[in-house]
C-alpha cells in the first residue's frame, strides 16, 4: 500500500486558488480514479475535482469554505501498489529525484515567494504592507492571503517607512487595526449566523475588488419597446411549440446590445494597467441566480447569432446553471455583461461591473404606462436600460451614444424588421 497526495488543481488559465465548497467524500470512503471528491469554487467556475487515483481516502486536509492555493495539498489517498522486481531500483530513482529537488528548492522558494495572487496584492496595497518582509506559509514559501490577513489582524505592518518614524508607525497601525476583523459584529440571542464560504465568498470577493479598483459611473435611458413586444407576443406560443424553449424579451435585448457593441467597440474593452485591451470578439456574460448563488455564463459571439440562437443559448446556459452543470468553458471569455434585473421587478438599478470588463447593462422591468406622443397620451411598453461604466476606460460621450444606439435598435424592432432566423 502507498499513500498519495491530491493537490488543488488549476481550474482556469489565470486561477491561482480555489475554495472547497463541499467535500463529496469522507475519510474511509473508497473511490475510483476520476470519481469526484470535492466541489471547488473559483472566481471563474464551480467545478468538481476528480480523484487522481483509485483507493481509500485517508485524510482531508482542508475544511469546507477554506481557500487553498493551486498546487497545495487537499487530501491523502491510500492506493494499492503492485511490487515489481525492479521496485528497489525505482525507489532509488525516486530518492535521486528527491535529492535533485532539494538542491533546486532554494531557487524555487525564491521564485514562488515573489508570485503574489491578486487577492494578496490587493490586501497589501490597501493596508500599505511590504510583502517582501513577510515570511509566507504557503507552498514553497509563497505568501497567502491568510498570511496578510493575520498581519492585519495583529495590527502589525512591514512597510519600511514605518521603521524610520515611530509617529508614522502609530498612524499606520491605527489605520490597519481599523477594519472590522478586529472588532467583529457580535451576534445576539436569536440571531442567525451564516458562514461566508463557497459561492457567496467568491461573489463577495469579486464585488469588493470591482468596487475598490473600478471608478464606477452610471447612465440610464428609457426605451419604448411596444412594437417589439407586440411582435414577440404574437409568435411566442408558436415559437415555443416549434423550438421547445421560450422566446424571452431578453433575447431581443441581447441582440440589440451585441449589434451596438460592434459599432461602439470601446465598451467591449478591459483595463490592463498601462493599457486598454479592446476585444475583437463579442462574448456577452449574463447573470443567472440560483438561490444564494450567482453565476455569469457567457453567450459566445453574440453579434453573429440570430435571435433564435441567442434564445437557445439563454435557455441552455440558465438550465445548466440551475442544475449545476456549467463548465469552465461556459463561464470564460465574457467581454460585456447584460443583467436581466427586470425579472425581479426592478425598474432602476446600478450594477457592479463584472471585473475586468468595462461596463454592465441592467435591463429593467418592461412596464406599460401612459406616454405623451404627438401631444396625446398613449399606453406604451417602456423599459429602463441602466449602464454602469468604468470611468478609466469610458466617458459619458461614447456611452451616451452607445445607449442611444441600443435604444434606436430596440424601438425599430417590429414584425417587418425583426428576423428570428
Amino acid at each position: 500500500m502507498s499513500v498519495e497526495k491530491i493537490n488543488m488543481p488549476q481550474l482556469g488559465e489565470s486561477v491561482t486558488e480555489g475554495t472547497i465548497n463541499t467535500w463529496l467524500v469522507a475519510v474511509g470512503d473508497k473511490v475510483n480514479k476520476y470519481d469526484p471528491i470535492a466541489e471547488v469554487m473559483t472566481d471563474k467556475v464551480n467545478a468538481e475535482v476528480p480523484s487522481s487515483f483509485t483507493g481509500v481516502i485517508k485524510e482531508l486536509n482542508a475544511e469546507e469554505g477554506e481557500t487553498v492555493e493551486v498546487g497545495q495539498l487537499i487530501c491523502y489517498i491510500e492506493t494499492e501498489e503492485s511490487v515489481s522486481a525492479n521496485g528497489t531500483t525505482n525507489n532509488k530513482g525516486h530518492a535521486q529525484d528527491n535529492i535533485e529537488n532539494e538542491n533546486n528548492s532554494k531557487e524555487n522558494d525564491e521564485f514562488m515567494k515573489k508570485r503574489y495572487s491578486p487577492a494578496v496584492l490587493r490586501l497589501a496595497q490597501e493596508n500599505e504592507i511590504d510583502l517582501t518582509m513577510i515570511n509566507g506559509t504557503g507552498r514553497m514559501g509563497r505568501i497567502t492571503r491568510k498570511d496578510v490577513e493575520k498581519l492585519i489582524k495583529e495590527g502589525k505592518t512591514t512597510s519600511p517607512t514605518e521603521k524610520d518614524s515611530s509617529r508614522k508607525s502609530s498612524q499606520k497601525i491605527d489605520t490597519i487595526s481599523a477594519p472590522s476583523s478586529t472588532s467583529p459584529v457580535v451576534s445576539e440571542t436569536g440571531d442567525k449566523e451564516i458562514p461566508v464560504k463557497g459561492v457567496r465568498k467568491v461573489i463577495a470577493d469579486n464585488m469588493v475588488r470591482s468596487k475598490q479598483e473600478i471608478p464606477h459611473a452610471w447612465m440610464q435611458v428609457e426605451v419604448d419597446v411596444t412594437n417589439m413586444m407586440k411582435y414577440r407576443n404574437s409568435i411566442k406560443d408558436k415559437f415555443k411549440s416549434d423550438e421547445g424553449y421560450s422566446l424571452t424579451p431578453f433575447a431581443f435585448f441581447i441582440k440589440a446590445v451585441s449589434q451596438a457593441l460592434r459599432e461602439f467597440p470601446e465598451l467591449n474593452s478591459a483595463w490592463a494597467g498601462d493599457k486598454i485591451i479592446q476585444k475583437k470578439d463579442i462574448h456577452l456574460s449574463i447573470a443567472v441566480a440560483k438561490e444564494n448563488e450567482l453565476f455569469v455564463p457567457v453567450i459566445k459571439n453574440a453579434d453573429e447569432k440570430t435571435i433564435k440562437a441567442v434564445a437557445r443559448d439563454i435557455y441552455e446556459l440558465a438550465n445548466k446553471a440551475r442544475t449545476g452543470k456549467l463548465t469552465s468553458e461556459d463561464m470564460q471569455g465574457g467581454t460585456f455583461t447584460v443583467n436581466n434585473t427586470g425579472t425581479f421587478g426592478s425598474v432602476s438599478s446600478m450594477g457592479v461591473i463584472n471585473y475586468p470588463q468595462a461596463a454592465i447593462l441592467q435591463v429593467e422591468s418592461i412596464i406599460r404606462k401612459p406616454v405623451i406622443i404627438d401631444d396625446m397620451f398613449a399606453a406604451r411598453d417602456m423599459v429602463n436600460l441602466s449602464l454602469s461604466l468604468d470611468h478609466r476606460i469610458l466617458d459619458g460621450l461614447v456611452c451616451g451614444r452607445f445607449l442611444a444606439r441600443v435604444k434606436e435598435i430596440l424601438e425599430d424592432m417590429n414584425a417587418n424588421t425583426i428576423s428570428l432566423y
